[in-house]
């Protein structure tokens, strides 16, 4: 793609190149110099300024991830998926670019998808053939001074959501196309497995819609969270009644939780799988699934929810308080990757604080 005219560009797009922090290789993480992407038509550069770095940073630092084991990610791997930002320069006309102006704060969508396949053509942008995910594969992430995105990727965030906020939107909206994909209806019971970031965002989210909702947990310091949050009961694993439960989110990732979400589900009840587990799912009674009449959905991603999930956070219905451990700069990722990985927290989130460039 031609680069666009200075006539068709607001702000001003720096070039030469920019700090970044990177998964070198395996097990290794450090701050590198890559260039600062160039201007495109109808893309926007961003300076990101705070970054959240979650499980699926760990595994693509352990080399763990599918996207490292079947070439997709190649090293040095600049990350991060979860961010906030403020736009600096935005190339395209300015009353045309989605009322994007420089200096609004904005969240980028972590699935980019092609427009063009038949996943997409068909309304089902998170199934696209020829996507690609920012600071995953395909897409540099937000984890550097700029960020570059297509306009359309991105959302204002309204003006009551701090940036510790507007950086858990990315694995808010997950959780809202889990309780949309199932259904969650008031007066249902709904039992959460795992207490991490999305564990505790589905925790305040079906309270507020079911209005009863349990854990299940095995960190204390996240139980006492999920507690605070609004859940009624917490369980360790394996304490939860069968058949007890007409929703149930397993946010853990854990195969064992997977199972057991099988066991204390209703007949009828429904199970969204939004953790993804890293060993395969061991044999299944069909026939218990079938008979009781259980419905199991994979959550991908929540593509469409970036709006929505802001605005809760906006009206309070969520809130990122008790839910960021520590901060880092840039120059300390491995730090930061080290409090995620090894440390002690009170809280599952560990972020990276960006200085914009003067």
């Amino acid at each position: 793609m031609l680069p666009p005219t200075d006539d068709l560009l607001c702000g001003r797009w720096p070039n030469g190149s920019m700090k970044a922090a990177a998964v070198m290789d395996v097990n290794k993480v450090g701050q590198v110099e890559v260039e600062i992407p160039g201007p495109e038509l109808g893309y926007v550069l961003v300076a990101p300024t705070t970054v959240g770095i979650c499980g699926t940073d760990l595994e693509l630092l352990h080399g763990t991830a599918s996207y490292v084991r079947d070439g997709r990610a190649t090293m040095p791997h600049v990350f991060g998926h979860e961010w906030v930002g403020r736009v600096v320069a935005i190339a395209g006309n300015c009353q045309y670019s989605r009322q994007l102006e420089i200096g609004d704060r904005v969240v980028g969508q972590t699935m980019l998808s092609c427009g063009g396949c038949r996943a997409c053509q068909r309304g089902h942008r998170n199934e696209c053939s020829q996507l690609k995910e920012v600071g995953l594969y395909g897409q540099q992430g937000a984890a550097a001074e700029f960020i570059r995105l297509p306009a359309q990727s991105l959302t204002k965030v309204p003006p009551g959501v701090d940036d510790f906020a507007a950086a858990l939107a990315e694995p808010a909206v997950t959780v809202l196309a889990a309780l949309d994909k199932v259904g969650v209806f008031p007066g249902e019971r709904v039992l959460v497995f795992g207490t991490g970031t999305m564990g505790l965002l589905a925790v305040q989210m079906a309270r507020r819609v079911a209005g009863t909702v349990d854990v299940v947990g095995i960190d204390d310091a996240g139980i006492g969270a999920a507690l605070r949050m609004g859940a009624e009961h917490a369980f360790l694993p394996g304490e939860a009644r069968d058949g007890d439960y007409d929703v149930v989110i397993e946010a853990s990732g854990a195969v064992p939780a997977l199972l057991e979400a099988l066991r204390v589900a209703d007949v009828g009840g429904r199970i969204a799988a939004v953790g993804v587990p890293n060993d395969p799912l061991p044999a299944v009674d069909a026939s218990e699934l079938v008979l009781r009449g259980v419905t199991m959905t994979g959550v991908r991603h929540g593509l469409d929810y970036y709006e929505r999930a802001l605005r809760l956070f906006s009206e309070g219905v969520l809130s990122a308080k008790g839910m960021i451990a520590d901060v880092f700069e840039l120059a300390d990722v491995d730090k930061a990757f080290e409090l995620l990985e090894r440390g002690r927290r009170a809280a599952p989130k560990v972020a990276l604080s960006l200085t914009p460039r003067p």
